[in-house]
């Protein structure tokens, strides 16, 4: 079994912004105290009429994920915020999901709990599907078939023509997208249903699902 460092205390954040922003997000990241990050591509798919609950359009978006010990999560979450606006409309959104374990870096360590930290009462989920190239509108369309307001998709491949990576024992092979939709905690599971329903999820090889916690967010508009 991989050797786990313990990280109780940190958080991964994720960062959805315009395109052509994500560097900028690192750097700001940077000054405040985290060392590194990941940029990728993706894509909004929510209409204008829809906007005021996640504020993401049908167009190219970045998604910039950082990791640090949730004081720090707290401090750089809340300087984002105002350095780019996230409380006005289609300016981007943060959420933060809680760290189990870490494989592969040094700046994690183990630290106790911070005394007087309140904990985030959880109001939202992150749902994230997995499943064939050109497949993920049908996911969009399952989920907002049932009540959710849009989401980000997100290309996705192997590490070569002849190599796959597995995800709960799942290959992920070229060819591949991601969905990831932000719900409220009350309707995750009918979207989930929905999504499973309509894609056949429980059928070898059409996909897979799973669900996060968020603590925080910032950006969310209903």
């Amino acid at each position: 079994m991989a050797n786990l460092d313990s990280v109780a205390n940190y958080e991964l954040m994720c960062v959805v912004i315009n395109y052509g922003m994500g560097s900028r997000v690192m750097h700001k990241a940077k000054q405040y105290g985290i060392s590194g990050g990941t940029v990728f591509l993706g894509r909004g798919t929510v209409d204008n009429a829809l906007s005021k609950f996640l504020s993401l359009y049908d167009e190219r978006k970045e998604i910039v994920l950082l990791g640090t010990d949730n004081h720090t999560a707290d401090y750089v979450s809340t300087q984002l915020k105002k350095d780019f606006h996230f409380e006005k409309s289609n300016h981007g959104i943060i959420f933060t999901t809680s760290m189990s374990g870490i494989v592969g870096s040094s700046r994690f360590g183990d630290k106790k709990s911070e005394e007087g930290r309140g904990v985030n009462k959880t109001m939202y989920q992150i749902i994230i599907t997995i499943v064939n190239r050109g497949k993920a509108e049908d996911v969009i369309e399952a989920a907002e078939a049932v009540g959710s307001k849009g989401g980000t998709i997100i290309n996705a491949r192997g590490s070569g023509m002849h190599e796959t990576s597995k995800l709960f024992n799942m290959e992920i092979e070229p060819e591949k997208e991601i969905v990831m939709i932000l719900s409220k905690e009350d309707i995750t599971d009918t979207i989930v249903s929905s999504i499973r329903e309509k894609l056949k999820i429980s059928k070898p090889g059409n996909g897979v699902i799973f669900i996060q916690n968020v603590n925080k967010t910032y950006g969310i508009y209903e």
